[in-house]
């Protein structure tokens, strides 16, 4: 099934996010959380991210195809531009459609290593909204796309951000998913900002459940999210008890997950870590 085909329906659609293991051991957890996930709530659909400069392209094939084989849930592959020739993509594509994947994220992704800036491969894309573009015109896949409620980081502002969000949509994007956000306002302005541009597909939000505050801190400052300074001073308050940390970060996703359907949001997307234990008590929790 398509994915955009699963927000048509009338109920929330749940999804989750994992990244591509570098080990073997990696794999096993993977495949155990997202069997977990299986057991505990029947996703919708599972994506799975591409390592940055193409580094766990292989991983990412490997664990898509797994979760869609061996657990039989839709899946999501992730794409990027990043180190690769337009060639590279397409044959990975292709690979992709073969094994019966037939949804992608389409992404730009970050600067590898150290770089500050994202610099185009030679003969390859330069924004998400160019391979989307080549996908929509060349493929069959579901093609969705990312958004910044906060707007991404190298925006100069929410008007330049919007107009390339939009822009994704018009060559083909079906439906956006958020980048992580924790202040709920963010999402329902950018909702409605998007509206107002035209922008019709689901904008889904995208949900991090906080179980270590050094790590949110390092996430947020690479994507140019913020924590509210209320939730800051309540995770610093416990810091160093990581067990009132994750139950501190569990409980304001549940508030805000709740308030997110109450006011209309076509579903939750999840960034799971590649662990199910946050994930699991916050959706038993909204059921």
């Amino acid at each position: 099934m398509r994915i955009g085909e699963a927000y048509e329906g009338e109920r929330p659609v749940y999804s989750f996010e994992f990244f591509p293991p570098r080990t073997d051991e990696g794999a096993a957890n993977l495949m155990k959380a997202a069997a977990d996930l299986k057991e505990a709530v029947q996703p919708d659909f599972i994506s799975v991210t591409y390592g940055a400069g193409g580094t766990t392209r292989d991983r990412t094939f490997e664990a898509v195809t797994q979760i869609h084989k061996d657990l039989r849930i839709r899946t999501m592959a992730h794409q990027t531009c990043v180190a690769a020739t337009k060639m590279d993509i397409a044959s990975t594509i292709e690979r992709l459609w073969n094994a019966g994947i037939i949804n992608v994220l389409a992404l730009r992704g970050d600067p590898p290593g150290d770089d500050e800036t994202f610099v185009p491969p030679e003969n390859g894309y330069s924004h998400a909204s160019d391979l989307i573009e080549w996908l929509r015109e060349n493929t069959e896949m579901e093609v969705g796309a990312a958004c910044y409620p906060e707007k991404h980081p190298e925006s100069p502002d929410e008007a330049d951000d919007m107009k390339w969000t939009a822009h994704k949509v018009d060559v083909g994007a079906s439906f956006l998913i958020t980048q992580l956000f924790f202040d709920n306002a963010s999402y329902f302005d950018f909702v409605e900002r998007a509206r107002e541009n035209g922008v019709k597909v689901p904008i889904v939000p995208g949900i991090m459940p906080i179980t270590n505050v050094s790590q949110i801190e390092r996430f947020t400052k690479m994507c140019g999210a913020k924590i509210p300074e209320e939730l800051r001073e309540r995770l610093h308050a416990v810091a160093d008890d990581p067990a009132i940390v994750m139950a501190t970060g569990i409980e304001h996703a549940i508030t805000q997950c709740r308030e997110l359907l109450e006011r209309g949001a076509p579903g939750l997307h999840f960034y799971t870590l590649n662990k199910s234990y946050a994930t699991r008590s916050i959706l038993a929790a909204l059921r």
